[in-house]
């Protein structure tokens, strides 16, 4: 089964940056409070942007961590299919 890396955006606009094997299960849980606490306390909403499908773990979690390291105008360029 495919990884896919995800963000999703917060009722109060920030961005979450994360990994699923099942998307639509993902924010069911998120939804429901289950997860990361930042998702918990943050309220996630709804997905903003879901990669392609990832063959391993491995990469998809090295794809988070590489996103996650970038600003929220990269992330937003990302999320509208646009780059620099």
């Amino acid at each position: 089964m495919s990884w896919y890396v995800y963000i999703a955006q917060a009722r109060t606009g920030r961005y979450y940056t994360g990994i699923t094997q099942n998307p639509n299960q993902r924010m069911i849980d998120h939804k429901r409070g289950k997860g990361a606490k930042f998702a918990h306390d943050q309220g996630l909403d709804h997905f903003t942007y879901i990669s392609p499908p990832l063959i391993t773990k491995s990469e998809a979690r090295k794809r988070e961590i590489q996103i996650k390291g970038w600003t929220r105008e990269k992330k937003e360029n990302l999320i509208q299919g646009e780059w620099k």
